[in-house]
């Protein structure tokens, strides 16, 4: 009897320690558990900042989610072992796979971001960039705090690679970032994705000291003239046009580029409004959660916590803050060749970053507090969705050069 009884204690001790050590809480005490404890808390206030903030909310607020998720311990929803060296390693995927490494599929293959691009494009009004074609060049201007700190990242010893999906973060576009990085480093993916979400949602904190740093009184109170109306000819033709010319002359920028377009000729067509209506909505709303969660998942706390991930905030914030002032720089420089009555408002070249449309409406809160009667908003949008279409070409330089 005294036996039967000590087996069966033995048997319960052994079956309540077995189930102990299978929880996620057992997962706190090992060697990177405090990591864990460190990237739910990171996850959590992320998740403030999309919720009480509204900081890029869609986005932040799925990434913290995804962040959250895959920094349970024992959840084992996403593995980097299976996508290890940049592969996909098949050979052990279906066996070894959680949810998250399906979702992720997405990113590591290219088809959430160009999908995103779709979407975009069906929502963005290249008008104003058609009727001032000069816009182009602020926009162009903005993207060279791409490649200064792409130079600067590879001086600090990041691998050319690594070094160019730092620089991206200057383009404040989010979709183009998480694309080029998922090709050339997606080891960096989670800290470059967090960045470049957050600088976007910075973008009202960021630009106006550089701006008004910039500017003098005069220039800022510049009126620029109407836009001259833009025809329905124009609006088809023109993606049209950029997707053959820009995938001819970079053919790796074609997908960005190409979805980018196929959305907004979607829009201006106007026979297949459904279409439009869709990529707009529930398309958009769909890859959104997909990208968001996956993105989060790869924010682990092996690869987020380390110096590399500071030096990417902090040349993230650089390449930020260049592109803003070679815009507005530029457009300085553009004011030397312009007739009086014609000059350009400096303060739209910051719109020249790819964040629409916040980027143009700080333009616009900033010649309003020059001149209160100043409207430089439909002026910023050319810039700024000039913008979008120069960090997409600017992330196929650098996969055509380092992919």
């Amino acid at each position: 009897m005294w036996s039967f009884l000590t087996a069966g204690s033995d048997f319960v001790s052994e079956s309540l320690l077995k189930f102990a050590e299978s929880t996620g809480i057992a997962g706190f005490f090992s060697s990177m558990g405090w990591g864990s404890v460190v990237m739910l808390g990171v996850a959590c206030f992320l998740m403030y900042l999309a919720i009480r903030h509204k900081f890029e909310p869609l986005l932040l607020f799925t990434i913290a989610f995804g962040m959250l998720l895959t920094n349970l311990p024992g959840a084992n929803l996403y593995h980097t072992e299976l996508f290890a060296g940049g592969h996909v390693h098949w050979d052990i995927f279906v066996a070894n796979a959680g949810l998250l490494d399906y979702l992720y599929l997405g990113v590591k293959l290219g088809i959430y971001p160009c999908l995103i691009f779709v979407g975009v494009g069906a929502m963005t009004d290249f008008g104003p960039l058609i009727a001032n074609p000069k816009s182009f060049l602020l926009g162009a201007a903005a993207q060279i705090g791409i490649f200064v700190t792409f130079l600067g990242a590879f001086a600090l010893g990041f691998s050319p690679a690594q070094a160019g999906s730092i620089g991206i973060i200057g383009g404040a576009d989010g979709p183009t970032a998480i694309y080029l990085t998922s090709m050339l480093s997606p080891e960096l993916l989670g800290p470059i994705a967090v960045a470049a979400y957050s600088y976007m949602a910075l973008v009202p904190v960021i630009q106006p000291p550089i701006m008004r740093l910039l500017t003098t009184e005069k220039e800022r109170k510049i009126k620029m003239s109407t836009l001259r109306p833009v025809s329905k000819l124009e609006r088809i033709l023109f993606p049209i046009i950029i997707a053959v010319i820009i995938s001819l002359l970079l053919p790796s920028a074609a997908p960005l580029i190409g979805c980018l377009m196929l959305g907004n000729l979607m829009k201006e067509c106007g026979v297949v409004d459904r279409l439009s209506k869709t990529v707009q909505n529930e398309l958009m709303n769909i890859v959104v959660i997909f990208l968001g969660l996956t993105v989060g998942a790869t924010a682990t706390a092996e690869a987020f916590l380390n110096v590399r991930t500071l030096g990417i905030l902090v040349l993230g914030v650089a390449a930020f803050a260049l592109g803003t002032a070679c815009g507005v720089l530029l457009a300085k420089l553009m004011n030397c060749f312009c007739k009086e009555g014609n000059k350009i408002n400096p303060l739209i070249g910051s719109a020249g970053v790819s964040a629409v449309p916040m980027a143009a409406r700080v333009s616009q809160t900033e010649g309003q507090k020059a001149d209160p009667g100043n409207y430089l908003l439909m002026h910023a949008m050319g810039p700024n969705v000039a913008g979008v279409v120069g960090s997409a070409v600017a992330a196929g330089i650098l996969l055509s050069f380092l992919g």
